[in-house]
């Protein structure tokens, strides 16, 4: 067990179902791949494949139209994207087992989920398209070829407002809680804690010639923090008085560093819960009882919910802290 928790990032950052399942299974795997002497940033685009292969299963799971057999397409899917997940895992257990950390590998695992989605939200509209009589009969709707094309293309809309309005939002603001609570848990080494006026810089002074694929990673990533960044007004104000003051993260005092850690503690579960775990289950579940739309439902008024008070709390204690500094 020991071994094991040597590769979480943090016992305040893990989540109670990753401890019991997931991690336990990502050890054994980048245990595996380390043997093969496999670098991490391999898992992470296997784990991308495997997740995004999934969206093909999602998209034919229906089993109102298509029998058991589109009850065993769900079933195929979520091993798949279960899967993908103890990859994404066992990448970043792979990466501090070995000491292979790179900026790469970062900007990849941030990538993962989006890879994932991506793919099984568009394979959840496609199953709209084609299994919707029940939604259609609900709403008193006749079910033509031409109603069928309107209500899927609002679907679609809802879709994509869902995925990037709300859960790329959702998942990158969680994670740059994350990323702060282990820097002032653990310092810059424990922590990836990236601004956008570094990764531009980076950006900036990368050349192009013999750099296309690292300079589109870059660019990304460079989006990814300065969004990260607009959602928290109050941090950076106070991370750069904090800099301003301190030079290094090593000069902090102890003192504050255990008051911040008091305070965003209690926030580290919803940040876990804003990630993959609850949103997978929920996707699980939606799809095995043949209504995924649902799902889409949770995640823009259940998630953004928890994702705005969890924003506003942290603002808030970030906002009194500031005052100390």
């Amino acid at each position: 067990m020991k071994k094991i928790q040597s590769t979480y990032k943090s016992n305040d950052t893990e989540e109670w179902l990753d401890i019991v399942w997931t991690r336990p299974i990502g050890y054994c795997w980048a245990l595996f791949f380390k043997r093969l002497g496999i670098h991490p940033n391999v898992v992470t685009v296997l784990s991308m494949i495997i997740g995004a292969s999934s969206a093909y299963f999602f998209a034919h799971g229906s089993y109102r139209t298509e029998g058991i057999d589109g009850l065993w397409f769900n079933v195929i899917a979520i091993l798949l994207l279960a899967w993908a997940n103890f990859y994404d895992s066992a990448d970043g257990q792979l990466a501090r087992m070995t000491g292979k950390k790179t900026r790469l590998g970062r900007i990849l695992d941030g990538a993962a989920s989006e890879v994932w989605f991506i793919p099984i939200y568009l394979g959840l509209v496609y199953r709209f398209y084609i299994h919707h009589s029940i939604e259609f009969n609900w709403l008193g709707i006749e079910d033509t070829s031409h109603n069928a094309l309107l209500a899927t293309g609002i679907f679609l809309v809802f879709v994509l407002y869902s995925g990037f309005g709300c859960h790329s939002r959702q998942c990158g603001l969680a994670d740059y809680y994350r990323q702060i609570h282990l820097f002032f848990l653990k310092g810059e080494k424990g922590s990836e804690l990236d601004n956008s006026v570094g990764q531009q810089k980076l950006y900036d002074e990368t050349p192009w010639k013999g750099n296309f694929l690292w300079k589109a990673f870059l660019k990304t990533y460079v989006n990814y923090t300065r969004t990260q960044e607009k959602q928290t007004p109050c941090f950076q104000k106070l991370i750069s008085s904090i800099n301003e003051k301190y030079r290094s993260s090593e000069n902090i005092p102890i003192s504050f560093r255990n008051k911040f850690r008091s305070l965003s503690l209690p926030l580290m579960k919803w940040t876990n819960i804003l990630t993959f775990n609850t949103r997978a289950i929920v996707l699980y579940l939606t799809c095995l009882i043949d209504m995924p739309w649902l799902y889409f439902f949770f995640e823009i008024v259940i998630m953004s919910a928890i994702c705005s008070w969890m924003r506003s709390r942290h603002e808030r204690f970030c906002k009194d802290l500031l005052i100390e500094v």
